[in-house]
């Protein structure tokens, strides 16, 4: 019997209305690693208030780029909060990196972060703290109960749209107006 299962690598899970779960309602989440044992993403659309000056400072990186002091990090989801994950445009040799499409990575090491400091890091990035993550068919189960849909990536929404628009830009992205959808909708 042939395997139908289908991979959301590099992909939005965006939730759906109805969801109620404070770690993801109204979210948008980069699906950077799905395969048989579960799911790793980066939630895309909540700031954790905090400007990326602050971690430079809890980690003594010398700031040079003024850009780089005043961008925003990521709540990127309810698992290991105090790691830094940076999702990125493809390019650099950083010692940690997973490249989960041909433009777009995800690196956890710290040279990445020296780099961004000093205004010599990747041309576009976003900074997280935390990951989302799934266990073993858990997301594919939440998929078939209406939790999520999920859309191609879009790089443009990843970096530039403004985070308080990402969840229904990417929705709109495939034709969908989000807040019209019900708890019987399907997925993309």
């Amino acid at each position: 019997m042939a395997n139908s299962v289908s991979y959301l690598n590099n992909q939005f899970i965006i939730a759906m209305p109805t969801l109620d779960d404070n770690n993801f309602s109204h979210t948008v989440t980069y699906l950077c690693q799905h395969n048989s044992d579960g799911a790793l993403g980066i939630v895309i659309n909540r700031s954790t208030g905090m400007k990326l000056s602050e971690i430079f400072k809890q980690m003594e990186i010398q700031v040079v780029s003024e850009a780089a002091r005043e961008a925003f990090v990521f709540a990127g989801g309810p698992v290991q909060q105090d790691r830094g994950f940076v999702l990125h445009t493809s390019g650099g040799d950083w010692n940690a990196t997973m490249e989960v499409s041909e433009t777009i990575s995800l690196t956890t090491s710290r040279d990445v972060l020296e780099a961004i400091a000093v205004g010599e890091g990747p041309a576009q990035y976003l900074v997280a703290l935390g990951y989302a993550g799934w266990g073993e068919g858990q997301l594919e189960k939440e998929m078939l109960d209406n939790a999520w849909l999920n859309t191609p990536c879009a790089d443009n929404i990843l970096f530039e749209t403004p985070i308080n628009q990402r969840w229904n830009t990417a929705a709109s992205h495939i034709g969908i107006d989000i807040n019209k959808l019900t708890t019987m909708a399907g997925h993309g």
